[in-house]
Parts: C-alpha cells; sequence; structure tokens
C-alpha cells in the first residue's frame, strides 16, 4: 500500500488531516505542526475530490474564524508574491447588504487589457454552520439566492444572505454513501436555463442502499421559490458505481442547451475510463426534453450518453460564461493533477486515462505510446494532490480578474489561475496568499452575477471572492 504525503505547508500549523487508506478505510489524523500531535477532533467523513487509489482522502478540518488576507499573490504556479497595484475595481454591494447588479454585459465580460495583473482579492465570509458543503449555486437570475449542497442530502437555501432555517430540498432517504469516509453523497446541482419560468432542475448523488450514481430531475414546489417539490420528476441515470470513491459529481448545462454530467471511473483496475460501454470515467451529456434520444455531436458507438471519456475522477467542470469552453478538473493518481479545456462542441476526446496521467506515461517510468488530448495545465504532486476544478471569472465587481480562470486544491489548501488564450494556458498565478482561510476548498461555485464562491467541506464555510 502506497499512501500519499501531504505537503505541510498545506494549511498551516492547526490543520488535522485525515489519511483514509483505501484498502482498510480506518482515517488517523496528523497535526501539521511539525510533529504528531493528536487532532483537536477526528475528522469522520471523507472530502468530495478523492485522494489516491491507494491513500489519502484529503481530509482537513479547518476551525476557528478566518481572516481574510487581501493582497493577491502574483507570479508562476509554484510561487507567490504581491500583485502590481491595480485600478481601483468595480462597486461593492450597496448599503444595507443589497446585491451586487447582475452579470455585467456581453461587451463588458472581455478581460480589459490595460490591467496591472491579478488585483488585489479576499475571501468574504458567506455562509457558516453548515453539515458537510459540497456545492453552492444559484437560480439563474435570482440575486437573492444560494442553494448549498450538504454531503448528507440537505440542499440548504440562502435567502438575503441568511441560512433559512427550513431546506430546499430534503433527500437524506434517498442519499447514500457506502462508508464514514467515502466520496459518495450529493454531490452535483443543475438548474434549467428558463428555471425561472419552469423550475425545474436536477441533482447528481449516490443513492441508497447500493450507492449507484444517479441524476435526477426534481422541479420547485408549488408554495413557490423557496422550496422544492417532495418527489422526483425522473431519472435520466442510475449506473451501479460499486466503489467508496471516484464518483465524480458535478452537473451543469452548456451554451448548447444540453446537460453534462461528470461521473469517475470508480477506482477499478483496469479503469473503465476508456470502455465506451460504460458511463464511469465519462463526461456525459444529455437532452433533458428527450432524454431517450442522444444528441447530436456524442460519441456514434458505445452508449450514446457520452460526450468525452478517459477520465479519472473529473470531480469538478465548468463552463465560460462568455465563450462556452469547458474546463475540467481530472483528479491525478499518483504524480500529477489536472486541468483539461475544451472548446465548444469539440467533444468526443479521449483524455487518456488509464494509459496517461496528464501527459505522462502511466505507471510513472513506463513507456508508452502518448494517447489522448494533453492538459491545458498539470501540477505535480509537490503542488497539488487532488485537483478542484473552478470557474472563469465573469463578474462585475473585479473588472480585471475577467478572463481569469480560478481554481483550487484539496489536499495542499492552494488556489491558482490562468488565463486561456484558446490554444493554451497562459499567465499562470498562484492566489494562495490571497484566497486563503482556515479550510479547504473542496469545491467553487457561481451566484447569478457571475461572482465565484469557494465551498470549505471541512469548516461548514462559504466564501465569496471580492476586491481586496
Amino acid at each position: 500500500m502506497i499512501e500519499r504525503r501531504i505537503p505541510r505547508r498545506a494549511v498551516g500549523r492547526a490543520a488535522c488531516v485525515t489519511r483514509a487508506c483505501a484498502f482498510h478505510r480506518t482515517a488517523c489524523c496528523l497535526l501539521l505542526a511539525g510533529s504528531v500531535a493528536a487532532c483537536e477532533r477526528r475528522v469522520q467523513v471523507a472530502g468530495p475530490p478523492d485522494a489516491s487509489r491507494e491513500g489519502v482522502a484529503g481530509q482537513v478540518a479547518a476551525g476557528g474564524a478566518a481572516a481574510p488576507v487581501t493582497a493577491a499573490g502574483a507570479g508562476t504556479t509554484g510561487a507567490a508574491s504581491a500583485a502590481p497595484p491595480a485600478a481601483p475595481e468595480g462597486d461593492p454591494a450597496a448599503p444595507g447588504g443589497a446585491p451586487a447588479a447582475l452579470a455585467a454585459s456581453g461587451a463588458e465580460l472581455a478581460r480589459p487589457a490595460k490591467c496591472g495583473g491579478v488585483p488585489p482579492l479576499k475571501l468574504t465570509l458567506v455562509a457558516s454552520g453548515l453539515d458537510q458543503p459540497t456545492y453552492v449555486a444559484a437560480p439563474p437570475g435570482d440575486p437573492a439566492r444560494l442553494l448549498v449542497l450538504e454531503k448528507t442530502g440537505i440542499i440548504r437555501l440562502l435567502k438575503d444572505g441568511a441560512v433559512q432555517q427550513a431546506p430546499f430540498l430534503d433527500a437524506r432517504s434517498r442519499v447514500f454513501f457506502p462508508a464514514p469516509n467515502a466520496e459518495g453523497g450529493l454531490l452535483g446541482l443543475a438548474f434549467h436555463p428558463d428555471y425561472a419560468k419552469n423550475g425545474r432542475f436536477w441533482i447528481h448523488y449516490s443513492s441508497a442502499p447500493r450507492g449507484n450514481v444517479v441524476i435526477e430531475e426534481w422541479k420547485r414546489g408549488a408554495q413557490g421559490a423557496d422550496a422544492a417539490h417532495p418527489e422526483p420528476v425522473r431519472s435520466l441515470v442510475d449506473v451501479k458505481h460499486g466503489a467508496w470513491n471516484h464518483v465524480g459529481g458535478m452537473l451543469a448545462f452548456g451554451k448548447d442547451g444540453f446537460l453534462y454530467a461528470a461521473i469517475g471511473d470508480s477506482a477499478r483496475s483496469p479503469s473503465p475510463a476508456a470502455d465506451l460501454t460504460s458511463k464511469l470515467g465519462k463526461i456525459l451529456r444529455m437532452d433533458v426534453d428527450q432524454p431517450g434520444r442522444a444528441p447530436a455531436g456524442n460519441m456514434t458507438s458505445g452508449d450514446p450518453m457520452i460526450w468525452d471519456y478517459g477520465l479519472r475522477n473529473p470531480w469538478r467542470f465548468s463552463f465560460d460564461r462568455l465563450t462556452g469552453d469547458l474546463y475540467i478538473g481530472d483528479v491525478g493518481q499518483k504524480s500529477w493533477e489536472e486541468i483539461l479545456v475544451e472548446r465548444p462542441g469539440q467533444g468526443r476526446n479521449d483524455y487518456g486515462w488509464e494509459a496517461m496521467e496528464g501527459s505522462h506515461c502511466y505507471p510513472p517510468g513506463s513507456a508508452c505510446k502518448p494517447r489522448g488530448v494533453p492538459p491545458a495545465v498539470e501540477h505535480p504532486r509537490s503542488e497539488a494532490g487532488s485537483i478542484v476544478g473552478g470557474y472563469v471569472y465573469r463578474g462585475a465587481k473585479i473588472p480585471c480578474l475577467r478572463g481569469r480562470y480560478v481554481y483550487g486544491d484539496y489536499v495542499t489548501g492552494r488556489f491558482f489561475s490562468f488565463v486561456w488564450d484558446g490554444k493554451a494556458a497562459t499567465d499562470r498565478v498562484e492566489l494562495t496568499s490571497a484566497l486563503s482561510p482556515n479550510g479547504l476548498p473542496s469545491s467553487f461555485g457561481e451566484d447569478a452575477a457571475g461572482e465565484i464562491h469557494v465551498v470549505m467541506f471541512n469548516s461548514g464555510r462559504i466564501y465569496r471572492i471580492d476586491p481586496g
């Protein structure tokens, strides 16, 4: 058994880390203060992204209040330094907590040409006291509401900045994860682009009693926007998974109007990621109005839902609101974490797993004929241990951040960014010095205005990236 080592710089001196063994599924806590000591509390559940098939679940318990840092890091990946001074950034929220204006117009969404590097940034606490949050999203066009998924099966409503006592949806009786430290549970949420009118939404979860991966349609309740109907409409996907990790979990609508979904490869060896008859290790693409008919452009052989394949555990992906580019964070195995970028409509890609880990032959040190589309960015294990895909910023509050992809890592607690120029990742900058409260980023999300939020699984907090 090989266990992944977690860099001590990951979260500071008071962080607790649970390292879960894939064979024994037991956990121990390490105090990262230069020596091994007892943790203040044992973390009993795994965070959403996995660590390696052999070892680390990437669990860090972070306690105490977070003091946001207000200076962004700037430099090449793997090093942080102060950002150059920047022009004043956007308008803050109006007095009295009124929401900022919704997303800027299309002409304003392009990244300004005259920006002095990455502007100063900070994380602003939006909500706390949540139970193992896995994702945050907003109904399209709704500036007053955020929905937060909790691993156990509850969707919490944040309305006008306050967590509501009554849940938006309680699906705990349907949601299952096979062990306390397993990665399953309630993981993904996507609203129909016309949700304001039709009230349709979809969730991605591990179902009871066997842990199948389920993608299911639900609808808003008759009483209004603050609660869902208590029963689902229909199931789009119900596939046997049979493992405790590599579940995937992301749902999102593309600019083409189709629903995309990520499912991991279930940690099997050999991996089913390249098997076109299996939904595991894939990005799926579905027509929610005609779920029995494959959208044009999907794979023409094998499972008709498959859009992309050769993925290990694509925990989080997103679409650029402006360009429609698809950004996929695929969690690595032994040596490399990767971000993949795909142009709109350019699916049916093989991303190489398990012949390749990133752009490298797998297993490490082996010889192979390179296979699949290489990543846009890859991080060695010294920089990242469980990559968490983020978003291209297209909000109104931080003009000089527009067009920049922001993402993070669940094991090290580091934040990274780059600008995709259509062919390559440019202007790679680390943002850890600005975006580092007590906690680890397990997911990112957007509000209706395109402002990026960060989910801290183990501290139960949601933050928003704001001007520093």
